[in-house]
């Protein structure tokens, strides 16, 4: 649940809406983060882990974070945001909004 917490601050913090976001990273340490952010947040599924995330592309242990952004920057398209999240084993998280110039 870290990473819907993290997800909502960034949010109101950035001014932007969910709608304004056109791609979630969202680790997958456990195939549950993703599934709760969608239900909990309303999420479209179609934008999240849209490539596959740690589960299929993989969760190199101590990068995790930087797989996630740099998949991200690679992905997006000029104009496009996009939101990373990812939780940490103290039960918290960290995230990023980023938008491809």
């Amino acid at each position: 649940m870290a990473p819907v917490l993290v997800i909502e601050m960034m949010l109101k913090k950035s001014g932007l809406k969910i709608s304004d976001i056109d791609m979630f990273e969202l680790n997958e340490a456990f195939s549950v983060v993703p599934l709760a952010a969608i239900k909990q947040l309303g999420l479209d599924p179609a934008k999240v882990n849209m490539h596959g995330g740690a589960v299929s592309i993989g969760h190199p242990i101590g990068m995790s974070g930087a797989r996630i952004l740099t998949h991200m920057v690679h992905a997006l398209k000029p104009g496009q945001k996009g939101l990373a999240g990812i939780c940490n084993g103290g039960g918290g998280a960290s995230g990023m909004i980023i938008e491809k110039l």
